[in-house]
């Protein structure tokens, strides 16, 4: 079953190459979506995978790289409004 979430990372996680790494393990588990830095220094991502990659996407998402510092993730359903074809920095 597809799902499509939304996760708000708070931290130390822009200028540390979060939206980068996030993509390359989007894209290691098949992950579709993308990552953008928001003005109020938080990354969203927009997924849309089957469950066990969205879990293991957002167990990713509770450490990112080793160049961050990730204090929080908020995790809402998300609607699927869109049509991905692959994981994009935006």
């Amino acid at each position: 079953m597809m799902r499509s979430i939304r996760l708000l990372i708070s931290g130390r996680v822009q200028g540390v190459y979060f939206r980068m790494f996030a993509q390359k393990k989007a894209k290691q588990l098949g992950v579709k979506g993308y990552a953008k830095n928001l003005a109020d220094g938080r990354v969203e991502i927009i997924a849309e995978a089957d469950n066990s990659s969205i879990e293991q996407l957002i167990k990713w998402s509770y450490k990112g790289p080793i160049t961050a510092r990730v204090d929080e993730v908020e995790i809402s359903e998300w609607p699927i409004d869109e049509q991905f074809t692959t994981f994009e920095i935006r």
